[in-house]
């Protein structure tokens, strides 16, 4: 059995950390969800091993845009975990609700939202590249 994962807010020290796990934001963006306490990561035994990121649509509703577990780490309860860290700091900051999306396409991400409480909440159809729609999942908090 795996030790449970430290979940903790990232801050300016881990940009590199945080670059190695975000691949779709420019270092410039996340230095900014850092400022605005919207960037989580998971730890174990000094390793990071997960990454969430918020983007506020509209400048107020919270967004999952990315959440990443290291491959050896899935299936153990540290995205779980890292939603949790954040729910609790979304509802501290007033906010009723988390929105958070997947390629159609995805069925075990998909399968993720519903597991962990999200609920469907529509589609875009042919958002992505090769006009793969995008499910969007909303949780009450």
């Amino acid at each position: 059995m795996q030790d449970a994962a430290d979940v903790r807010l990232a801050t300016h020290a881990d940009l590199t950390t945080c670059s190695s796990f975000d691949h779709t934001a420019g270092n410039t963006a996340i230095q900014y969800a850092i400022d605005q306490q919207a960037v989580v990561l998971a730890e174990q035994n000094g390793k990071t091993i997960g990454y969430l990121r918020l983007e506020f649509l509209w400048s107020r509703v919270p967004y999952i845009a990315l959440i990443v577990v290291s491959e050896d780490y899935q299936g153990q309860g540290v995205s779980r975990s890292m939603l949790d860290f954040i729910e609790t700091q979304l509802r501290t900051n007033g906010h009723k609700f988390l929105l958070s999306s997947s390629e159609v396409a995805e069925a075990s991400a998909q399968a993720w939202h519903r597991a962990v409480g999200f609920m469907e909440c529509g589609i875009i159809s042919g958002l992505n590249e090769g006009g793969i729609g995008e499910v969007f999942f909303r949780k009450d908090l």
